[in-house]
């Protein structure tokens, strides 16, 4: 595969090349400026030798160039070469007319008289034959190669930054290389629209070319017999020949450009040069050399075939093929015997290393569901997931793992399953081409369907068809599609385990993350030996209570000035959540400022105090005899049921020491349950207790 290989230039290099703007919008002004001022012919005849060394030169940048839009100045450097030419032309007619036999542009009359041998009824034909061949072959498939590649590279668009952001989301790709890519694909699509317009011009500079050398030769026929009283023979040839040299001139240049338009708009990627790709392609095939030296060497036979010239070329192409045919004989012995190496390092005992790790978050398919994940069969799975994890990180500060999705056998067809370090987490089964509606407490009327229960939320739900999606949403349900479905399972896994998901490397992450910004906090971490675990440990004991790790800089720096008086990562995590606390009563208060809140009876607080053990592995852990522990989980569930009943998210209100103690409690019955301390409500908020929690017996 080629390779990039960076230039470097010297400072005096640099400073040319910051001055070729200004050079080029002289240039520019320059020619506009031919078309007006007339040229002295040693000026003229300079300016055609740069014309032809210009066409010259982009022909060969087009054939050496790796991909076409590499080369990507190409449409505009195609207008400027053509206004150059349409200047060039308009100059030399005019000295051509006005010195009529006295003109001496050396490389006009060169092309008008050495190359056409001096007989302008030749110079004319063969004049009109590249005109031909440029305008009908050349520039007309050019212009149609440019128009089918410019529409076909814009449709291919959207499928190519799938593509690229399944590889991201899957990880097969860093960033970079996923903008280097993206922006790979902005430039193919920019050159082929660019060249779908540029083609137009090369078409009108081969019309100009022949209208031009047509008033040439009548304007000077005019001007040599009325003004100049030359006779009829002297003023055909004279003007004839001039306009059809300056014609040729012309054209040349215009010919290479025309040339380089049409290899650079059918070329395909790829990442060798056209010369590269013509011998390795053309010279793969020694069969097809030996077939055509043989048909060449039984045409001498035809009399009248010139013998000589066939006998040399069928030679000549048998010898090529031979020497490929060796080359070929020696790569497949090579080959072969590398196999034979490989073969003996493969009967080695295999490393089951890669066998033993384990992906931190991956999603398997049943074989049904795969259309969900293909973009090229409408699939839209790769690009939710890309967004989960763009939510993950703006919403809860988690930096999710790229998310793994591969197709599983042995599961059923239509089913799909979350892991988590290799465990389930979370099933589903979906069925393709269904969409499923849920009623959301306002449904008018059931409609007919499939019933099942929805695997997010457990909740009843039905399969219903598309064509009757707007009849189910006007009845007051909720419907959604099946991607929609296994993005928003996915989205709760992560919530719910956004602990178990968050390892020391993404801590690491988050850190470095910034470092570049607030160095002092990170330095004062370091030096208080505050090791990755104990950071870890305090973002997963918030992360478990859904409370967002984003602010990463406050959360270190509550760490840094309380590790000194506590080590305990239970502790940590209360004084992370004070100096947290507008954000974390933000979530639950309403429009007013107002939060709706439970409070616990004091005698349960008591209790609950009274039976924290600290223990040296798990912390404050508590101890409560099973009647004392099922008495004080069942009124503080009722508590929770009827403040939501009442129609408010339910809060617990406790004090600090108890506060991460009955979290524990309740989490093993209620998802996810919001227990927030008296220190963590600001000032500025309003409590409104709408239900206390008290034990049955002082009920």
């Amino acid at each position: 595969m080629a390779q990039t290989r960076t230039i470097s230039l010297s400072p005096g290099q640099r400073a040319w090349m910051q001055k070729t703007d200004i050079l080029m919008g002289i240039g520019v002004i320059s020619v506009v400026l031919m078309l007006i001022i007339p040229l002295p012919v040693f000026l003229l005849d300079f300016l055609l030798a740069v014309s032809i060394m210009v066409g010259l030169l982009i022909l060969m940048i087009v054939m050496f160039v790796q991909r076409s839009f590499d080369f990507s100045v190409f449409p505009s450097l195609l207008l400027v070469s053509t206004v150059f030419r349409l200047a060039l032309n308009v100059s030399s007619t005019r000295l051509i007319l006005l010195e009529g036999a006295g003109f001496d542009g050396k490389i006009i009359r060169t092309f008008g008289n050495f190359v056409v041998g001096g007989n302008y009824v030749v110079g004319f034909i063969i004049f009109i034959i590249l005109v031909a061949v440029q305008f009908i072959v050349i520039t007309k498939g050019a212009t149609r190669t440019a128009e089918v590649a410019a529409r076909f590279t814009l449709d291919a668009m959207p499928g190519k930054q799938m593509s690229i952001d399944a590889d991201l989301s899957n990880g097969l790709i860093t960033e970079d290389e996923a903008r280097k890519r993206r922006e790979d694909i902005r430039k193919e699509a920019d050159f082929y629209g660019a060249m779908d317009g540029a083609s137009k011009f090369v078409q009108g500079d081969v019309k100009v070319g022949i209208i031009i050398t047509i008033i040439n030769i009548i304007g000077g026929f005019i001007i040599g017999i009325v003004q100049r009283n030359e006779s009829f023979e002297v003023a055909l040839r004279t003007y004839t020949l001039l306009s059809i040299g300056d014609g040729l001139v012309a054209q040349i240049p215009s010919l290479l450009v025309t040339t380089a338009t049409g290899i650079i708009v059918t070329r395909a990627v790829s990442d060798d040069n056209l010369g590269v790709q013509l011998a390795d392609q053309m010279g793969s095939q020694p069969r097809a050399l030996y077939i055509t030296a043989g048909a060449l060497g039984a045409s001498v036979l035809i009399p009248g075939f010139p013998k000589i010239s066939l006998i040399i070329l069928a030679a000549g192409l048998a010898a090529l093929g031979y020497l490929l045919s060796q080359s070929q004989e020696e790569e497949r012995e090579q080959f072969e015997s590398e196999a034979k190496q490989a073969a003996i390092k493969d009967s080695k005992p295999e490393s089951v290393l890669p066998l033993i790790q384990i992906d931190p978050l991956e999603v398997e398919i049943g074989y049904n569901l795969i259309p969900l994940v293909d973009p090229e069969q409408g699939g839209t799975l790769l690009d939710r997931i890309t967004n989960i994890r763009r939510r993950s990180a703006l919403d809860m500060g988690l930096i999710v793992p790229p998310i793994r999705i591969r197709d599983n056998m042995e599961l059923e067809p239509q089913m799909y399953s979350t892991l988590i370090k290799g465990i389930e987490v979370g099933r589903g089964s979906l069925q393709i081409g269904k969409l499923m509606a849920m009623d959301s407490g306002d449904v008018s009327d059931k409609i007919e369907g499939v019933e099942f229960i929805e695997p997010v939320f457990n909740l009843n739900a039905i399969w219903i068809d598309p064509e009757v999606r707007d009849s189910a949403e006007s009845r007051g349900y909720t419907v959604v599609d099946c991607p929609t479905i296994i993005a928003t399972h996915l989205t709760e896994i992560i919530r719910r385990h956004a602990d178990e998901i968050l390892g020391r490397e993404e801590v690491r992450k988050l850190i470095d993350n910034i470092k570049g910004d607030y160095p002092a906090v990170v330095k004062e971490i370091d030096d208080k030996n505050i090791s990755l675990g104990d950071i870890q440990k305090v973002l997963q004991n918030l992360l478990r209570e859904r409370v967002s790790i984003r602010n990463m800089v406050t959360i270190l720096e509550t760490l840094a000035t309380y590790f000194d008086f506590t080590k305990d990562p239970g502790m940590l995590t209360e004084y992370v959540r004070a100096a947290l606390s507008r954000q974390i009563t933000g979530a639950y208060i309403n429009s007013d400022n107002v939060l709706s809140v439970i409070t616990v009876d004091p005698e349960i607080e008591n209790i609950i105090r009274g039976s924290i053990h600290e223990d040296p592995v798990e912390g404050r852990v508590l101890g409560l005899d099973p009647d004392t522990h099922n008495a004080i989980l069942s009124s503080l569930f009722d508590a929770y049921q009827r403040s939501g009943k009442m129609g408010f998210t339910p809060v617990f209100l406790v004090s600090p020491q108890i506060r991460s103690v009955t979290f524990a409690l309740l989490e093993r019955e209620i998802q996810a349950p919001a227990v927030i301390a008296y220190n963590e409500i600001s000032r500025n908020i309003k409590v409104n207790v709408v239900v206390s929690a008290l034990l049955s017996s002082a009920a």
